[in-house]
């Protein structure tokens, strides 16, 4: 596969680009302003997968088809008659094939937020590794409108990202957000307009590229491992760290430093 071949697929919801060595995802139900749904959800944990076996591709950027929603939520008329155990399994199931899956992928993701992100679709965007928003993007989790709560994450992720208080109001009082105040608390990385979204998504993804994908690998896993009550982020740091001496990709990055020359990463 050459750095200028470009790849196009589509799957009934969901569009996909590679444009080089970056897979941009695209969820694709206008109509409905992308929101989520059982089939959505299979379609992307699938194309997931793909990439995360595809050594062509080096990280991903998460979008949603037109310029009024990145995914403007859950699909609601699916679940409206859930029982306990149905509802259970709806969030034990998007959580297995798409926001966990998202957050401990082996490549970066970006979530290029295209307008209103709400519900589920703010779920997806924390779920992201990295979040670039449009200055028109409008971001909320109004789970407790409807009687419920937020089921893919976002209780515990949103806390992570903007802290226990304001998680808190945004939670009980279910306000969205503009990108502006999502940009001051931390829950974006950037903003943008609309124009220059997937450019700056695409500007993060080239400093990716020319990185170890060993050890971008190994940070995920270890960031992520300070999140998680069962692990000691130092010690999986020790042990990760340890581990990067046995690759290739340290090997020609420390020789590449000393022979003052770019590195080029074999990726094992």
């Amino acid at each position: 596969m050459t750095a200028e071949m470009t790849i196009e697929m589509t799957v009934e919801n969901i569009k996909t680009e590679l444009q080089n060595d970056v897979l941009i995802v695209t969820i694709n139900r206008p109509d409905k302003l992308n929101a989520l749904n059982r089939q959505t959800i299979e379609e992307l944990h699938e194309i997931l997968v793909d990439a995360e076996n595809n050594k062509a591709i080096h990280a991903l950027i998460i979008t949603g088809s037109g310029n009024k929603a990145f995914v403007a939520g859950a699909d609601i008329s699916e679940f409206a008659n859930f029982s306990v155990e149905e509802g259970k399994q709806l969030s034990s199931i998007g959580h297995f094939k798409i926001f966990n899956f998202i957050e401990n992928y082996s490549k970066p993701v970006i979530a290029a937020v295209n307008g209103f992100a709400l519900g589920g679709g703010l779920e997806l965007a924390m779920a992201c590794h990295i979040r670039v928003a449009s200055n028109n993007a409008k971001m909320g989790l109004p789970e407790v409108s409807l009687g419920v709560i937020p089921g893919y994450g976002g209780t515990q992720r949103l806390a992570q990202l903007v802290g226990k208080g304001k998680a808190f109001e945004m939670i009980v009082t279910a306000d969205m957000i503009t990108a502006d105040d999502a940009y001051k608390w931390g829950l974006v990385n950037y903003i943008t307009t609309q124009e220059e979204l997937l450019n700056k998504c695409l500007e993060i993804t080239t400093k990716i590229s020319t990185k170890s994908p060993v050890a971008i690998r190994a940070a995920i896993k270890v960031i992520n491992s300070g999140y998680n009550t069962k692990q000691n982020g130092y010690e999986v740091e020790i042990e990760e760290f340890g581990k990067s001496f046995a690759s290739k990709d340290f090997k020609e990055g420390v020789a590449a430093f000393l022979e003052k020359r770019k590195a080029n990463f074999p990726g094992n």
